[in-house]
C-alpha cells in the first residue's frame, strides 16, 4: 500500500440516499437497513438452562466485546415475533448465567436451525444434535463442536425501546471461564484459521473468514 497521510482517496461514493427512521414505514424496514449496513456481525450462539433445568440454544449477530478488566462481551437480544421475551432472556434473567459458543463454518446448519421459534421447554441443543459438555463455572453447558465457549455470569442489563417488537435488551456477561480449541490456541494468541468462524450478513446471507483475504495495518502513532 502506497497511501500516507493526506493522500486524496479514490472513492466511487457520490451521491446519497437518506432515511430518517421516524418516518420509515415500520421498525421491520429499518431492521433490514440496520442488518445490511453493519457487516460482518459475529454470531453468539448462546445456551442457558432455565430454573428448572431444561436448556435452550440459539444464535444472535447483535454480538460484540465489551471490555477486558473485567472481561465481558455484549449481546442485544430483540422481541420474539409476537412481541414476547425471548427464551434466552428468560433464562439469563431467572438464572444470571450462559455460555458463548463461537460458529465455525463446520456447524453453520444446526445452529441456522436453532434459529427457528420451538416452544420454550425444547433443548434446541439434543434436537439438532449437538453435543452438551458440562461447562466449570456455570450451570448451562458448552456446545461441544464449538471452537471457542466463553462461560458468563450476568453483569448488567439495560432496556432499549418500550417494549414492542424491535425493542431489546443489551445482556452484558462477565467471561468467567474461557475454552478454545487447542489447536487454535498459539502464543496465548486464537488461529483464525483454525477456527474458521462464520459471520452474519444481510437477509440470509453468511460470510467465511477466509485467511487468505485478511491483512494486517500496525497502529500508527500520531
Amino acid at each position: 500500500m502506497t497511501w500516507k497521510p493526506g493522500d486524496e482517496i479514490a472513492s466511487p461514493v457520490d451521491s446519497m440516499v437518506s432515511v430518517d427512521p421516524a418516518s420509515a414505514e415500520g421498525s421491520a424496514s429499518i431492521y433490514k437497513l440496520m442488518i445490511g449496513a453493519i457487516v460482518p456481525r459475529p454470531i453468539a450462539f448462546i445456551s442457558t438452562v432455565s430454573p428448572g433445568g431444561v436448556g435452550n440454544l440459539a444464535p444472535f449477530s447483535y454480538f460484540n466485546g465489551v471490555s477486558s478488566d473485567p472481561p465481558c462481551l455484549m449481546v442485544a437480544i430483540t422481541r420474539k415475533s409476537d412481541g414476547d421475551k425471548k427464551d434466552t432472556l428468560k433464562n439469563i434473567e431467572a438464572t444470571r448465567q450462559f455460555v458463548v459458543n463461537t460458529v465455525a463454518e463446520w456447524i453453520a446448519e444446526p445452529m441456522n436451525q436453532c434459529s427457528a421459534e420451538y416452544p420454550y421447554g425444547v433443548d434446541e441443543m439434543r434436537k439438532v444434535g449437538l453435543t452438551g459438555i458440562a461447562s466449570v463455572k456455570v450451570r448451562p453447558p458448552r456446545v461441544k463442536e464449538s471452537p471457542i465457549q466463553m462461560e458468563c455470569e450476568l453483569y448488567d442489563t439495560l432496556r432499549v425501546g418500550d417494549g414492542r417488537i424491535g425493542s431489546a435488551v443489551i445482556v452484558v456477561g462477565r467471561i468467567v471461564l474461557m475454552h478454545v480449541h487447542a489447536a487454535a490456541f498459539r502464543d496465548g494468541k486464537i488461529l483464525l484459521d483454525q477456527i474458521k468462524p462464520l459471520a452474519r450478513l444481510a437477509g440470509f446471507g453468511y460470510a467465511k473468514v477466509p485467511v487468505a483475504n485478511t491483512f494486517d495495518l500496525p497502529r500508527p502513532k500520531a
